[in-house]
């Protein structure tokens, strides 16, 4: 099941128009309206989309209310990985913490850094149907990363561009206020758009010894979380956090879950199942993900999803067993030929 922390659900209560009654829908998700923000409570994430989406409706100006969160949202709300983002050396530095850390606020969305020729694009990846409430958490999702992206930039931050994939709202002035620059809706990505000079520049609180030691409380944490899950599951996770950088080693993952190596092989074969095949779950799993999600090459996917060479990519998808759904493209070819 998704989930969300509950940290935003207090977020966006605090930030409607005055006179919105909100405490009956704190309540409905479990939430004490007057009680502390537990970062580390979370909410199921569809309960949360429509928490979010009523409250859209009752506030007089609901079409601004994912940038009012967006706007109110500091490096420090969000606790180590806060941290750890304003204390990386550069911006870039902050969006692969981002990239590696982002499933510790939320295991419904995650985020990948593509180098392209204007700079570099933050995708946010969120799978679900395109209802308000999932529209109006993808603009809070981006306006937060600009407001915190500001936080830390010792000059004005402005992305040159912000792509939405749903479409646009019935007014949208406020929205190139709030990042500064050209929005765009109904494309094909949700990302932010940002030139390599400000990805490059040095962040105003940078502090290499402590960004690594937020790095590494955040590792223990998710590890923590991990072991609360299935073993299978508990490898993935650790898996699709690595693939990127090659197909990590039985005893790399071991290491990561605090078990030896013999251990996790045994306990994998007693369920049925080996290293690799986890492995190959969970390329599956996340080729599935861009494929549904991205425009990316299939070199591109192949990378992400450590594969050395796309050949190799497509003949590990060509198995019996190997089920992967077409490229958006395609899928949108085949269904104009069917017109």
């Amino acid at each position: 099941m998704g989930e969300i922390t509950s940290l935003f659900a207090h977020k966006v209560a605090r930030q409607v128009s005055p006179g919105t009654d909100t405490r009956d829908v704190l309540k409905s998700l479990g939430l004490q309206p007057d009680g502390p923000v537990e970062p580390s409570q979370v909410v199921a994430a569809e309960a949360y989309y429509d928490f979010f989406a009523e409250l859209a409706r009752r506030d007089p100006d609901g079409l601004t209310l994912p940038l009012r969160v967006g706007a109110s949202m500091r490096c420090d709300d969000y606790g180590a990985f806060g941290f750890a983002w304003k204390t990386a050396t550069t911006l870039a530095g902050s969006y692969e913490r981002a990239e590696q850390f982002g499933r510790r606020l939320t295991n419904v969305s995650t985020y990948t850094i593509e180098t392209v020729p204007e700079g570099g694009l933050l995708h946010l990846h969120r799978s679900g149907e395109r209802h308000l409430g999932l529209r109006l958490s993808n603009e809070a999702t981006l306006a937060s990363v600009a407001s915190i992206s500001h936080e830390v930039s010792e000059t004005q931050f402005v992305p040159r561009a912000v792509y939405f994939r749903h479409e646009a709202p019935a007014r949208t002035i406020a929205h190139e206020a709030h990042f500064g620059c050209p929005v765009h809706f109904g494309a094909d990505r949700d990302a932010l758009l940002i030139s390599a000079e400000r990805l490059e520049a040095k962040n105003r609180l940078s502090d290499q010894g402590l960004s690594a030691y937020f790095d590494r409380h955040l590792k223990e944490e998710i590890a923590n979380r991990a072991r609360e899950g299935t073993l299978d599951q508990q490898v993935r996770h650790v898996v699709a956090q690595r693939l990127s950088d090659g197909v990590p080693t039985l005893s790399g993952v071991a290491e990561s879950l605090g078990i030896g190596a013999r251990t996790l092989q045994r306990r994998l074969s007693d369920g049925g199942q080996s290293f690799q095949s986890v492995v190959d779950a969970a390329r599956r799993e996340l080729s599935h993900q861009l494929l549904r999600e991205t425009d990316y090459s299939l070199a591109e996917i192949a990378f992400l999803t450590g594969f050395a060479e796309q050949s190799g990519f497509t003949r590990a998808f060509k198995r019996p067993d190997a089920k992967v759904l077409p490229p958006r493209r395609a899928i949108s070819r085949q269904k104009r030929n069917l017109s």
